[in-house]
């Protein structure tokens, strides 16, 4: 008779399923998080001190707080950006391609300056610069 216990195995943890499941976990919240705090960040935009080109030849949109637009300092009738892009068109000369100045007041809403920039990309007009206040409070 033999009374000698066998040996037992030894019992072994594989740790790579598991390595695998918190990697898959951690990619898959990572590409699903919101980054919700964009909304919450109090941004203050700089002051440019670029000197003013008077001798350039443009198209000047202004756009005032309540969303109206002015061409060249003429008023449009809406706020279409049909109508807007009839205006820049009438403005510029056939074949060039002129430097556009967008002033929008300080408190017209985001829509309106994006309406602009929209008309601006389906008429092909490339060159934009947006019109800025010094520190001295002059254009």
């Amino acid at each position: 008779m033999n009374f000698r216990s066998k040996a037992k195995d030894q019992v072994e943890l594989n740790l790579v399923p598991l390595v695998d499941v918190v990697l898959t976990l951690l990619i898959f919240f990572m590409l699903t998080a919101s980054f919700e705090h964009l909304g919450g960040l109090k941004v203050q935009l700089p002051q440019a001190s670029a000197q003013r080109q008077e001798d350039v030849k443009g198209v000047e949109i202004a756009i005032d707080a309540e969303g109206r637009y002015y061409v060249n300092q003429h008023e449009l009738v809406n706020a279409r950006i049909e109508t807007l892009k009839q205006a820049i068109a009438k403005t510029i000369e056939q074949g060039s391609r002129p430097v556009v100045v967008i002033a929008a007041d300080r408190k017209t809403p985001h829509e309106f300056v994006v309406r602009a920039l929209d008309a601006l990309r389906q008429l092909g007009l490339k060159h934009i610069a947006f019109a800025t206040q010094n520190a001295d409070g002059e254009e």
